[in-house]
């Protein structure tokens, strides 16, 4: 054999052995995911006693926001009986003396689990929404509520005992996403208070986020997708291959602002989280389950609670899950639940929050109708991937 011949023979002997060993790799890969491989991250497990039965025969209709407040109190907005059934709404309808009836739509519950007051619903001097939707609650209490009925297009604000404060927006707008006087189907609100601004995600009838002046309501900017001035041109249905949509989908469900001044916006039914300046200039996106049609996959979010809010929650309501999401690199680390009515599954997971500890509070649309607590364990070496539901006793096995 020639010495070329030679050296060719040793390079496709070298290059069979790195095909086979990158073949060998990802056999190894795949069977240590197969395995069950461990990654470093928080980990939760559902409280199956959290909260305690509520007073008065009373249960939730499609449970649609969540917040903390800097008590550590969780409160919830729910649609009540518009959203039961008539057998669910037995004593309501009168067709029972002893169950059940709906809830009052706001509710607030102390970390035990009690339930500490209730309020909300048609008032004198303000629109209570068709379809009630997100709720904030700032630091002096200030509740703040949202609604995305089909005529809704207002923003309530009322005291922690549910006091009327003011409205800005009104009902029967209809304004479209370039309109500064009012929203159309808003969905949730983040109050800025250092800089007194309230980002609002306005939403599902309008695709932008709007920024006011949190006293007195007056519009400070507006943006749509990518930076872009928003337009309501009718994208169509969602189609996974399809180019990026350079505008949002209905509905644009969250606008949070995080530690280090950036804006990351649910754009819901687009599959992805986009990442914007506080002035709406683009910084960055992510897709999350790209594949997802329907309802989509980024319904909202919420930041861990380290100083440098290290980690993003993202409730997946299509899917069925929590995705646990490293907030720098937009990588997902791992993800937890799935599809059904118990402890620690869901049915429309809808909207996430945390406490000062830590632990994650989510609320469920559609037929979940219900509040969940996930403890929080502290970092620790979980699947990678997917977990599957976060039983007690699981976590860290």
């Amino acid at each position: 054999m020639t010495t070329q011949r030679m050296k060719t023979a040793a390079a496709w002997v070298m290059v069979l052995g790195v095909l086979a060993g990158g073949e060998r790799y990802f056999e190894h890969a795949a069977a240590a995911q197969a395995a069950g491989a461990k990654v470093q991250a928080p980990a939760f497990e559902v409280d199956p006693m959290w909260p305690k039965p509520m007073p008065n025969h009373w249960i939730l209709g499609s449970a649609i926001g969540v917040w903390v407040d800097t008590k550590d109190h969780v409160w919830i907005i729910q649609r009540g009986a518009s959203t039961l059934d008539a057998n669910e709404n037995a004593l309501g309808g009168k067709l029972s003396k002893n169950c059940c009836e709906a809830a009052p739509p706001v509710l607030e519950f102390d970390q035990d689990g009690n339930l500490v007051q209730s309020w909300g619903g048609p008032g004198q001097g303000y629109q209570w929404p068709d379809s009630n939707h997100g709720i904030f609650v700032e630091t002096n209490g200030t509740v703040w509520i949202a609604g995305n009925g089909a005529q809704d297009g207002q923003i309530l604000k009322f005291t922690r005992d549910g006091k009327f404060l003011k409205q800005f927006g009104f009902g029967w707008a209809n304004a479209g996403s370039t309109d500064k006087f009012a929203f159309r189907q808003p969905a949730k609100i983040f109050v800025d208070e250092p800089n007194k601004e309230a980002y609002i995600a306005d939403g599902y009838g309008n695709h932008r986020v709007a920024v006011l002046n949190s006293d007195t309501g007056e519009f400070k900017r507006i943006w749509g997708a990518y930076g872009n001035v928003p337009d309501d041109t009718d994208l169509g249905r969602y189609r996974p291959t399809a180019p990026p949509a350079q505008q949002f989908r209905n509905p644009v469900h969250c606008a949070d602002k995080s530690v280090d001044n950036l804006v990351y916006v649910c754009d819901r039914v687009n599959d992805r989280l986009q990442v914007f300046t506080p002035d709406g200039k683009f910084v960055k996106e992510a897709f999350f389950e790209k594949e997802t049609t329907g309802s989509g996959s980024v319904w909202d979010i919420a930041f861990s609670k380290d100083p440098q809010q290290k980690y993003i929650f993202m409730a997946d309501g299509m899917n069925q899950r929590i995705n646990v999401i490293e907030r720098q690199s937009l990588q997902l680390i791992t993800s937890f639940g799935d599809g059904g009515r118990q402890v620690g599954q869901f049915f429309g997971v809808h909207s996430i929050a945390i406490d000062s500890k830590g632990n994650l509070f989510t609320t469920e649309t559609w037929e979940g109708k219900r509040l969940q607590k996930f403890v929080y364990k502290g970092i620790k070496a979980v699947t990678a991937g997917y977990q599957g539901v976060v039983r007690p006793g699981a976590t860290g096995k």
